[in-house]
């Protein structure tokens, strides 16, 4: 059986992991995107089966209009990723309304205008999976003094990708179609590198982002209807440094996180 997936932000991370990942099985059609106006070039020979939907940029107001002209008409996509990120880093001493702004349209605003694009078009159907990469520092109930404040744009737009998941989810029920919110895992990427948590990535368990886009993929074809809607850690507990804390001992994987 043929599947197409989408994976919006799919040059860096675990957006290019997992396009590697997917576009590695044979029967599955891969479309990807990327801010740039050209694809990306690579000698991945497996790279060269991705469908490269070019100048998305899901921060701007025209981003479900530009990625929907893309596909093919026809395409029904069995699998959203919408794995696009920012982290701009804050103190409370130094908040940055510009940064702010920026997670909160690629977290939680875009996502919404991508969806309802691709459902408009008929790209998504019955039995078609949306994955919306959140994050555990979008879970209040998680949040402890332990780890203190700061960083206000980057937690609370993760929250309110949250929120928007959940609508989706009640939004899109109706049609067959299964929203999940997940995190990925604490991860070695330039993403974290720029923000100062490389020096968290021994003591955190941070992982590279081949290995939570295997774990990630893994949790996706189990994932359905009866659990859309709902907040996960596919990696579980392992990398959630107050999870512990705040949830108790013998958690098991996948976790299914609180908001």
């Amino acid at each position: 059986m043929v599947t197409s997936v989408l994976i919006v932000g799919a040059t860096r991370g675990l957006g290019a992991s997992l396009t590697k990942l997917y576009s590695s099985k044979p029967s599955t059609i891969v479309f990807a995107t990327t801010r740039s106006s050209d694809p990306p070039s690579s000698h991945d020979s497996n790279n060269k089966k991705v469908n490269w939907l070019v100048d998305i940029d899901i921060a701007s107001p025209d981003v479900g209009r530009k990625l929907t002209s893309q596909l093919p008409s026809s395409s029904k996509l069995s699998t959203v990723i919408i794995s696009a990120g920012y982290f701009g880093s804050e103190t409370f001493d130094n908040p940055d309304w510009e940064k702010e702004l920026k997670m909160y349209a690629t977290s939680a605003i875009g996502p919404v205008f991508i969806v309802h694009h691709l459902v408009n078009a008929g790209h998504l159907t019955q039995g078609s999976k949306i994955i919306l990469v959140s994050s555990e520092s979008g879970s209040i109930t998680l949040r402890h003094e332990k780890e203190g404040g700061g960083n206000y744009g980057h937690h609370a737009s993760k929250a309110a990708l949250n929120m928007v998941g959940k609508l989706l989810s009640l939004d899109l029920k109706e049609k067959g179609v299964a929203v999940g919110l997940v995190h990925p895992g604490f991860m070695r990427t330039e993403m974290t590198r720029n923000v100062g948590f490389d020096k968290y990535w021994d003591d955190g368990g941070a992982v590279t982002p081949d290995e939570a886009a295997e774990s990630l993929a893994s949790f996706i074809e189990d994932f359905d209807l009866s659990r859309t809607g709902q907040y996960w850690a596919p990696r579980g507990p392992r990398d959630i440094g107050t999870a512990e804390v705040v949830l108790g001992k013998g958690l098991p994987t996948p976790l299914q996180l609180p908001w």
